[in-house]
C-alpha cells in the first residue's frame, strides 16, 4: 500500500469538534475525488451510460450540492446558494428538498460545463471550510452529524465515479484506458488451490453497528440474531471457479437459476460475468478455453486472469453459481458474525489499481480468521433481502430519506470493493442493490451449513 496514498484517503475517527482534525478530512475526501476524476475528460465526465449510472460530472457537482443543501444551508446563517438552478439540477432523490432534474436524463446537462462545476465546488469547499473556523461550539455539536454524513456519502460516490465511468468506457469499441496497469501481474502461476471452509458455531449473535464511530442509520438498532452452525469458503470465488460452471454449460441449465434470474439470463442473452469478451459462442471449445477471453477493466482489456476473484456478477448469478457448486449465499448475518474479527482497516485500496487483485498480490494483513480478501477487492452477495432491523429509525430531517425508503427489492452485499476508500467499511456496513445489478465490483463468497 503506498504511504500517500494511505495518508490522502483514510477517514480517521477524530475527536468531536476538533475542528482542524475535521479540516483535514474534508480536504482529503474532497481531493480524493480530484484525483479520481483527473485522468477523465471534459468529454468522459459527460458520459451516461445507462439511467442507473451517472455521468463523472455530474458526481462532482452533487457532493458539492449535497454540503450546500444539507449543511450550509441550514447552518451557516445568511448562506446564499452558490446558484438557485443547482440545487434543482444536483439533487438526487430528497423529496423534502424540492423537485430535480430526472435521473435517466443527467447526461444532458452538458452545461454547466465542466469548468463551471468544478468553481462550484471550490465555492462550496471555502465557505465549508470558513463555517468550519467561525461556527460556535454549539453550532458544531449540532451540524457535526451531517458534516460527518456528507464525508461518507462523497466516499460513496467516490467509489461509483469509478464504476459509472467503468460501464460508460466499457461500451466503447476503443476499450478505453482510465488508468495504465502498474505492472505485469504474472499470470503463469500455479493453478488456485480450491478455496477451503472456515466454521462457525453460530448461536445468538449481535449483529448491527457497535456505536463506535461512524455508521449509516441502516446500521441500526444493534440486535441480536439466532445462527445454526455455518461454514464460509477461505476466499471469494475466483474466475477459475466460475469459468467451470460456465464449462459445465450452467448458464444453460435453469435448474440452478432462480425464476426471474432464468427469465433475466434468457432475456438479456447472459452467458458469462459482465465485461468478459469472447466471440465464441457458448458451448464451444473456445468458450471454455481460458485464453480466448478477455475481460474489459480499467485499465483496458486485459487477458483473463483466472486468480483473481471474479466480479461484476448479478445476485442472480451469484446464486446459481452457489447452487451449482453445492453450497448457498451467505445469509448477512453470518457475515457479519464472521467478519468482527478481522480488522477492516486492513483493506486493500489503490485508486492507480481499481481491479480485484489476486489472492498472491494481496497482503497477507487483509487474512484473519481463516477469511482472505473479505475486505477491499469485490463486494459479496448475500441472500438476505435489504430490510430494516427490528426497531429501525431513520435520521430526522432530509438525511431520513438516505436509506430507509429504498428497503424492499434488494438484496444486501457486504465486505466492500477495490473501489471503496479507506476507512469507508466495518463488520457491521450494509450495502445495497436489486439482484439485476452487475455493473458494480460484485463478486461472491460460498457459505454452507455447518
Amino acid at each position: 500500500m503506498n504511504r500517500r496514498l494511505d495518508r490522502l484517503t483514510r477517514l480517521s475517527e477524530p475527536a468531536p469538534f476538533e475542528r482542524e482534525a475535521l479540516a483535514v478530512q474534508y480536504r482529503r475526501v474532497r481531493d480524493l475525488t480530484r484525483q479520481l476524476s483527473a485522468p477523465l475528460s471534459a468529454e468522459d465526465q459527460g458520459l451516461q451510460s445507462m439511467p442507473d449510472a451517472s455521468p463523472t460530472k455530474w458526481h462532482l457537482a452533487h457532493t458539492s450540492w449535497f454540503f450546500e443543501a444539507l449543511l450550509l444551508q441550514r447552518h451557516q446563517p445568511g448562506y446564499r446558494p452558490h446558484d438557485q438552478t443547482y440545487l434543482y439540477l444536483y439533487n438526487s432523490y430528497y423529496e423534502a428538498l424540492g423537485p430535480r432534474h430526472p435521473r435517466s436524463q443527467r447526461g444532458l446537462l452538458s452545461r454547466p460545463s465542466l469548468a463551471e462545476v468544478w468553481r462550484y465546488r471550490e465555492q462550496v469547499d471555502a465557505a465549508v471550510l470558513h463555517w468550519l473556523a467561525e461556527a460556535s461550539e454549539a453550532q458544531l455539536a449540532t451540524a457535526a452529524p451531517v458534516f460527518t454524513l456528507g464525508l461518507h456519502h462523497e466516499q460513496q460516490h467516490q467509489e461509483l465515479l469509478l464504476t459509472d465511468i467503468k460501464h460508460a468506457f466499457s461500451l466503447n469499441p476503443l476499450a478505453p484506458v482510465y488508468v495504465p496497469q502498474l505492472a505485469d501481474r504474472g499470470r503463469d502461476r500455479q493453478t488456485l488451490a480450491l478455496p477451503g471452509w472456515q466454521s462457525y458455531s453460530g448461536g445468538v449473535v449481535q449483529i448491527g453497528h457497535d456505536g463506535s464511530g461512524f455508521a449509516f442509520d441502516n446500521e441500526c438498532p444493534r440486535h441480536a440474531v439466532l445462527l445454526a452452525p455455518y461454514q464460509l469458503a477461505t476466499r471469494p470465488a475466483s474466475c477459475a471457479d466460475y469459468l467451470a460452471f460456465m464449462r459445465d454449460g450452467a448458464y444453460q441449465q435453469p435448474q440452478w437459476w432462480l425464476s426471474d434470474g432464468w427469465a433475466l439470463r434468457q432475456a438479456e442473452h447472459w452467458d458469462a460475468p459482465a465485461y468478459w469478451r469472447n466471440p465464441a459462442p457458448a458451448g464451444s471449445a473456445a468458450y471454455t478455453d481460458p485464453g480466448a477471453w478477455q475481460v474489459y477493466t480499467l485499465h483496458g482489456l486485459q487477458p483473463l486472469d483466472l486468480h483473481e476473484p471474479v466480479c461484476h456478477l448479478s445476485g442472480y448469478e451469484a446464486a446459481a453459481y452457489a447452487a451449482w457448486a453445492g453450497a448457498r449465499l451467505p445469509t448477512e448475518f453470518e457475515w457479519e458474525a464472521a467478519a468482527v474479527a478481522i480488522d477492516p482497516a486492513t483493506q486493500r485500496y489503490d485508486p492507480l489499481a481499481p481491479h480485484p487483485q489476486p489472492l498472491d498480490h494481496v497482503a497477507a494483513t487483509t487474512s484473519g480468521a481463516g477469511l482472505q480478501q473479505l475486505y477491499g477487492e469485490v463486494w459479496e452477495w448475500t441472500a438476505s433481502a435489504y430490510a430494516p432491523y427490528p426497531g429501525f429509525k431513520p435520521w430526522s430531517g432530509p438525511a431520513a430519506e438516505y436509506n430507509g425508503k429504498f428497503m424492499i427489492n434488494q438484496l444486501v452485499l457486504r465486505g466492500g470493493s477495490c473501489a471503496t476508500p479507506l476507512g469507508h467499511l466495518r463488520a457491521s456496513y450494509r450495502n445495497f442493490f436489486a439482484p439485476v445489478a452487475r455493473w458494480q465490483f460484485s463478486g461472491v463468497r460460498l457459505a454452507r451449513d455447518a
